[in-house]
């Protein structure tokens, strides 16, 4: 099957992404060191930010989120290196809770965001769902994460990690769980052509206890999640406080196009992307999955 111009294209930037990412990814392997107190004009402005890698990765795949994030000066904006020889999901999620009670208490803050890329946002959900993460996080935002499992690099199965991650494994069992009162919202970012997901459907959240939202991301792949600057620009709109009270707003609207709305404590939403900058419906590609036929989103 030749592959279309659209998928050329998203190898084509996953290359540089990856190669720019190889040249920073040294000087992300030190923890940064957190500040001692709340950040100047920050306290009582915006919940801290803390940003999780993913497998084998660590906190310079966030240097333009980060960057972003932090340029009105509103919000403290910090990284979480876990070790790169866990070997337990729940582990590391456990490790999570302490850094985002050390968090608050640094910050004066009662809530945060997660921001998570690929197995950090795993790490992040599973904290939130099944360690009571939900009364200290706002809202977590997803990029590229395998909320219901991947079966990519099957060879890798000998890493316990690895398997925690693979459909119908006990974590995945535990966060489809009910889940009933959960406080946090969700924003999954994911992308027909992220390589990394199989099947790339994989990376939406699909929860009836969850107030979730799907954004598709059309054209980039699994890194570039964590890069690309219309992605960027919709998870700052996503932590945004207007944008979180507008959503309680809004959704009597979205229940429309809801998967779980009577009778369940939460709702998910799918919405489709294109490239531009804005929160505007599209055409979706004829070899990407059709977001209003999942009751899907689109930046």
């Amino acid at each position: 099957m030749v592959a279309s111009g659209a998928a050329l294209r998203a190898v084509a930037l996953e290359a540089v992404v990856l190669t720019g990412h190889l040249l920073l990814y040294p000087t992300g392997l030190r923890e940064e060191r957190p500040a001692a107190g709340p950040a100047a004009g920050a306290c009582g402005q915006r919940p801290p930010v803390l940003l999780l890698h993913g497998f084998n990765d660590n906190r310079s795949i966030f240097v333009l989120l980060r960057r972003a994030l932090g340029a009105d000066g509103l919000r403290r904006v910090e990284t979480y290196n876990y070790s790169p020889f866990t070997r337990d999901l729940r582990a590391t999620a456990r490790h999570l809770a302490r850094r985002v009670e050390d968090l608050c208490e640094r910050s004066g803050q009662e809530r945060v965001d997660l921001v998570g890329h690929s197995l950090g946002g795993l790490v992040a959900r599973y904290y939130v769902q099944r360690l009571g993460g939900d009364v200290r996080v706002r809202t977590l935002v997803t990029l590229g994460t395998p909320h219901a499992g991947t079966r990519v690099a099957p060879f890798m199965n000998a890493h316990p990690l690895v398997r925690q991650m693979r459909p119908g494994s006990a974590v995945m069992a535990e966060l489809a769980a009910p889940s009933s009162g959960c406080r946090t919202r969700c924003v999954a970012f994911w992308s027909e052509f992220d390589a990394i997901m199989a099947p790339t459907g994989t990376a939406r959240i699909e929860h009836p206890d969850l107030d979730a939202e799907n954004v598709l991301v059309t054209g980039i792949g699994h890194l570039a999640l964590a890069v690309h600057p219309t992605v960027i620009a919709a998870v700052r709109r996503a932590l945004d406080d207007l944008t979180a009270q507008s959503h309680a707003g809004d959704q009597a609207t979205d229940r429309t196009a809801s998967r779980a709305t009577d009778g369940t404590p939460g709702h998910t939403t799918d919405r489709a992307a294109n490239q531009t900058p804005h929160w505007t419906p599209h055409r979706t590609p004829d070899n990407a999955p059709d977001p209003g036929a999942e009751g899907s989103v689109a930046i």
